[in-house]
């Protein structure tokens, strides 16, 4: 069956459309955006009011499975993608086993495609087991079906082993995606250090242990030509480097997570061990920084850094709590604060949730041109919700953001020109 979608704003910052239109989604593709004959067994959703998006598009979740069901699975997982307006997902290989052979690639795959909800793009890993000591089978993960390699939540320290696996991923066309911490630096603080660390007496991090390995980093990129990408940054030292490193030329890229440009280290003052992340929440310069680099295009894509966890990894001493935030079903309206503060233009918010990110991987989406996937976000900007996490479809409920008034949320989340998600 046909889906019209009729009288929203269509908002395509890929094909430079933005304006009020018709879409049509026939057979999974994208048939028309525009005026045109409606398809007499067409299904209809109303979307005056509205915006209609290509399927934002998270190039960072942790999904869990396998080995972790027990905070969330593929099919929990992808629930909250579309709940939270993704369409296309990449899932990080910290699973149990390891993402760094073809079974654990296949097996994921297989899973997503069960499910049938968001489509789900496998990273492997960089090292086998995340040890940081040999590479895996690059070739063999990419014809099961990885995107890109990464060990994150664990920074590749050996310099030697980060430039084979740069030249490596070269080879299959595959993008490195570095955690960039410092473990000797950082030193397993829990927090930012800075004066909020210092009168809460939390063991913290300075900013230079992200910072540096962007440089080390950086430098490796230009002596290999292999494409570079820094997950979730969160500093303003970090952000120069990039910045510096674009400006010469280098293909390198970054992301940044919603926390980081909502949040300081200030949500940490009251030990609530919902706001332990990795990188840590930042002082407010940093966050300053963060927000000036979504608006000079230093940044490529906003990336969730989607970590749920069980009840029992968080109700604990903050310096023993785990690291991580339930982030994809609140990142769309925390977007949309830096809209409305004037941070970023609209044209350029949504890219930052759907074309840039998919260039980056090579993913097929982010896009409503004549023949694209028929993957849809409509998004009622003017909802107005409070975060309620036992209202959480993921499994994970750990969030900082609970009771926080939010303004902006997906109304239906379409997927292969299929409804997998309509609100209320």
């Amino acid at each position: 069956m046909s889906l019209l979608l009729r009288g929203g704003r269509v908002i395509d910052p890929a094909s430079g459309v933005d304006a009020v239109a018709d879409v049509l989604l026939e057979q999974g593709r994208v048939a028309r955006v525009g005026p045109g004959p409606e398809p007499a067994a067409a299904r209809v959703i109303e979307a005056q009011g509205c915006w209609v998006l290509p399927g934002l598009v998270d190039l960072h979740v942790h999904l869990r499975e396998p080995g972790q069901e027990h905070k969330e699975d593929i099919a929990s997982g992808t629930r909250a993608a579309v709940a939270g307006g993704f369409t296309s997902v990449c899932c990080m290989p910290n699973t149990k086993p390891v993402n760094d052979t073809r079974a654990v690639t296949e097996l994921i795959v297989r899973r997503a495609r069960e499910v049938g909800l968001a489509r789900v793009y496998p990273v492997g890993a960089i090292s086998r087991g995340l040890q940081g000591e040999a590479l895996c089978e690059y070739a063999e993960l990419k014809e099961a079906g990885i995107v890109a390699v990464s060990d994150d939540g664990r920074c590749v320290m050996d310099c030697g082993l980060m430039r084979r696996a740069l030249e490596y991923a070269a080879t299959f066309d595959l993008p490195v995606l570095q955690h960039c911490e410092d473990h000797q630096l950082a030193c397993g603080g829990a927090m930012h250090e800075g004066r909020v660390s210092t009168r809460t007496g939390l063991t913290a991090q300075p900013a230079q242990a992200e910072s540096i390995i962007v440089a080390r980093d950086l430098e490796l990129a230009e002596l290999t030509g292999a494409r570079y990408h820094a997950q979730h940054l969160s500093t303003a030292g970090a952000l120069r480097h990039v910045r510096e490193a674009k400006a010469r030329g280098l293909a390198v890229s970054c992301e940044v997570a919603p926390h980081h440009f909502a949040l300081s280290d200030e949500a940490c003052a009251g030990y609530d061990s919902n706001a332990k992340v990795n990188p840590p929440l930042r002082s407010a310069e940093h966050v300053r920084a963060v927000r000036e680099a979504l608006a000079d295009g230093t940044v490529d894509a906003i990336a969730t850094d989607h970590a749920p966890h069980a009840v029992v990894d968080k109700e604990v001493e903050f310096g023993r709590a785990a690291y991580g935030i339930s982030g994809l079903e609140t990142c769309l309206p925390l977007a949309l604060e830096l809209w409305r503060d004037r941070v970023v233009p609209l044209s350029r918010l949504v890219a930052l949730l759907t074309y840039l990110p998919a260039r980056l991987l090579g993913l097929p989406a982010g896009t409503l041109t004549l023949g694209a996937a028929a993957d849809v976000t409509v998004v009622d900007p003017e909802l107005c919700w409070t975060v309620d996490p036992a209202r959480f479809v993921s499994r994970g409920h750990n969030t900082p953001f609970a009771g926080r008034a939010m303004r902006g949320a997906a109304r239906y989340t379409i997927v292969g020109g299929e409804v997998v998600f309509a609100r209320g």
